[in-house]
């Protein structure tokens, strides 16, 4: 007979999809399985935070079937936003993923997030432990959604050591942005702000996963307004390798993000030695050392236009910040050890059936 699951993970949609959150997932699950315990993945719909009303009743009756004796990691996409009273009903230890809380979402209705902060932390206070990407998530949830502090283990992503045939760096520079393409990400204000650089030297690449049709059309829109069709591309959806390429040959990494519960392609641009212009907000500042990045306010395009210029503008400064990047990067976890973070908070007496 085959053994008993050492723990279930309850992801909403497929593991493959092409979102940090879900790429987080992926490789802890791979790396749990690789250091030799049973993972069962259980899929549950889309359309989390969200779903429908059948999708809704698919996930309850997966998670309250799962057996009392197993626990499972629940990502926090679809926990937060599941009926307390449902929660409540699954036998199975829980243990809570939250990447960040779902009301911090942008563009959400008022009304929208204060639902689902309001059932975020009542399903938080029914799980037996929580798990966060970066201290900053872990001081949110204490502060304002009422989770004890030794409740929470913050598991910083592992980085996967990418060796890619000795590039050339793009000529002219490449400012890489990697990201969901939502409005969360701040492409727009990117966008704004390569708009002010008609002088300089530059080409850019936003690469990143639909969210929506109409939100990419937007930006198609207002790459095509400012007239920077010929220096910036939107690349939609490309696989790993090409996207490793595109890390290799960069001279810059530019994120305008409006909010991040970590930002797993900041770990990724350090690694590859890329100066990173970011803003302050969420858990940036945790996770882009000073040395090796320039961060402003958020939704300020001139400023952001201001940190591009200073780094396209000054090649040693530019040299110095990318060493330091390099240096930040080779001191990040490997997947393995954050597997075995994972298991220690698995073996937690609390999650004894």
């Amino acid at each position: 007979m085959p053994s008993k699951p050492f723990a279930a993970f309850a992801v909403p949609g497929a593991l493959t999809t092409q979102t940090g959150g879900s790429f987080y997932d992926r490789r802890l699950v791979e790396s749990l399985m690789a250091l030799g315990h049973g993972i069962t993945v259980v899929t549950l719909p889309e359309g989390f935070p969200q779903p429908d009303e059948g999708a809704m009743q698919t996930a309850v009756a997966q998670l309250q079937d799962l057996p009392a004796d197993t626990p499972v990691i629940i990502d926090g996409l679809a926990f937060g936003a599941l009926p307390t009273d449902a929660v409540a009903r699954i036998a199975a230890p829980i243990v809570a993923l939250v990447h960040h809380p779902l009301a911090l979402e942008t563009a959400l209705e008022a009304s929208v997030a204060t639902a689902l902060r309001r059932r975020e932390a009542d399903n938080l206070a029914l799980a037996r432990h929580v798990i966060v990407p970066s201290p900053h998530t872990k001081a949110v949830l204490v502060a304002e959604y009422r989770v004890p502090e030794e409740k929470i283990t913050v598991l910083v992503p592992g980085l996967d050591r990418v060796t890619v045939a000795v590039q050339e760096k793009a000529t002219p520079p490449l400012i890489l942005s990697v990201g969901l393409l939502h409005p969360r990400k701040g492409h727009d204000v990117l966008i704004d702000a390569l708009a002010r650089l008609p002088d300089l030297n530059w080409q850019a690449v936003i690469a990143g996963t639909p969210w929506d049709a109409g939100y990419v059309a937007q930006l198609e829109r207002q790459i095509a307004e400012w007239g920077l069709t010929e220096r910036v591309r939107l690349a939609q959806g490309i696989g790993m390798a090409e996207r490793d390429q595109l890390y290799a040959r960069a001279s810059v990494f530019a994120l305008a993000t409006r909010y991040e519960g970590y930002g797993i392609v900041f770990a990724e641009a350090l690694a590859q030695g890329l100066p990173i212009v970011s803003c302050r907000t969420g858990a940036v500042p945790d996770t882009v050392p000073r040395g090796a990045g320039l961060l402003v306010a958020a939704d300020d395009a001139g400023a952001f236009a201001g940190a591009l210029r200073s780094l396209l503008s000054d090649e040693a400064r530019r040299a110095t910040m990318a060493a330091a990047a390099r240096r930040a990067g080779e001191a990040l976890p490997g997947w393995d050890d954050v597997a075995r973070r994972a298991v220690a908070v698995l073996r937690k007496p609390e999650m004894a059936a």
